[in-house]
């Protein structure tokens, strides 16, 4: 079987710190080259695979504003269509937009969609619904005007994530710097509990971070330490006494919830989205109403057992378990 991998470009493949579409792409291609699939990454120049690394686009457009991104999407889209004839399949993670090349060749193409950026796209959808192969990433995820093939958790490289025995005081944010996540949320709930805070992640929105994260911080009780590579992923997972999530949106999956999992992390979070399908209420975690309700489950956090919490990820969250899924998918749409 030969695949085509379609990758997003506004970061590398595997990201070298944010970029979940990404992650999730590398995670799979190496999978299925470990299988022994033939696989065809088209991505950008500077990714790191053991798959054939198929290249337009030199950088990352999030890292070099001098790239236009519509070019650069444009040509590495239309890169793979040209070759689509070389493959059985095409696994599409960039979005709608390759969908309106799809008609055009005779290749089977997957899509994974990665959540709904707007209503608006939508019609691309819609279009599509037929011939599209969709995937969605959670159950809670699903537009009801779209037929779906399967619904296929993400998955993580356990070896990536050390299980943390004696975790410290703090708690810990993980994620993009927008309203969506809840930081300013996660400050208020470490105050209360009185814990300290550890904030990590990309500032997505300026504003919001100057106004609502930045005059909180101290760098003892609140502390900021950037947008974090694998290595301190880890650390700062395992050492932390839970993971707060009080997310306001309906998040489509949430790898950073597993990813703390994976360490033996409990998550309390909001229960928006994806998060009834990923956290096991009193088991991995803590699924709250409210702030109240969010302070009260930390005074809770010795009821948990660390090293369930990861056997529970291996089980249900694995990347062995999502290469399996992908492949039983790809049988069935050749």
């Amino acid at each position: 079987m030969k695949i085509a991998m379609l990758a997003p470009i506004a970061w590398r493949v595997p990201p070298r710190h944010y970029g979940p579409w990404e992650r999730v792409v590398s995670l799979l291609t190496e999978g299925l080259v470990a299988r022994g699939v033939d696989v065809t990454l088209f991505a950008t120049a500077d990714s790191v695979t053991s798959a054939r690394l198929a290249p337009i686009c030199p950088r990352p457009y999030a890292e070099d504003p001098t790239l236009d991104a519509k070019v650069w999407e444009c040509l590495h889209i239309a890169a793979l269509f040209e070759r689509a004839a070389e493959f059985d399949l095409i696994h599409n993670h960039f979005d709608f937009l390759p969908l309106s090349y799809s008609a055009l060749v005779t290749t089977p193409m997957v899509t994974t969609i990665h959540g709904f950026s707007s209503p608006s796209i939508l019609p691309v959808y819609q279009r599509y619904n037929q011939s599209g192969h969709y995937v969605a990433i959670s159950n809670a995820d699903r537009h009801p005007s779209l037929t779906y093939r399967a619904t296929i958790y993400h998955g993580i490289a356990l070896e990536e994530f050390t299980l943390g025995t004696d975790p410290e005081d703090y708690l810990l944010f993980f994620g993009r710097i927008h309203p969506d996540k809840g930081v300013a949320e996660a400050i208020t709930v470490a105050r209360r509990a009185g814990r300290r805070l550890i904030i990590a992640g990309i500032v997505q929105n300026e504003d919001y971070f100057k106004l609502h994260v930045a005059p909180h911080l101290d760098g003892d009780r609140v502390r900021y330490v950037g947008s974090v590579g694998p290595a301190e992923r880890d650390a700062l997972m395992g050492r932390a006494a839970a993971l707060l999530h009080l997310i306001r949106f309906a998040e489509p999956f949430g790898l950073s919830m597993i990813e703390a999992m994976a360490c033996g992390t409990p998550v309390i979070a909001y229960p928006y989205g994806s998060v009834p399908e990923i956290i096991q209420h009193g088991k991995t975690g803590w699924i709250v109403k409210d702030e109240d309700a969010a302070v009260a489950a930390l005074s809770a956090l010795e009821t948990f057992d660390r090293a369930q919490i990861r056997a529970t990820v291996a089980e249900r969250f694995s990347r062995e378990r999502m290469v399996d899924d992908y492949l039983q998918l790809y049988k069935g749409c050749l």
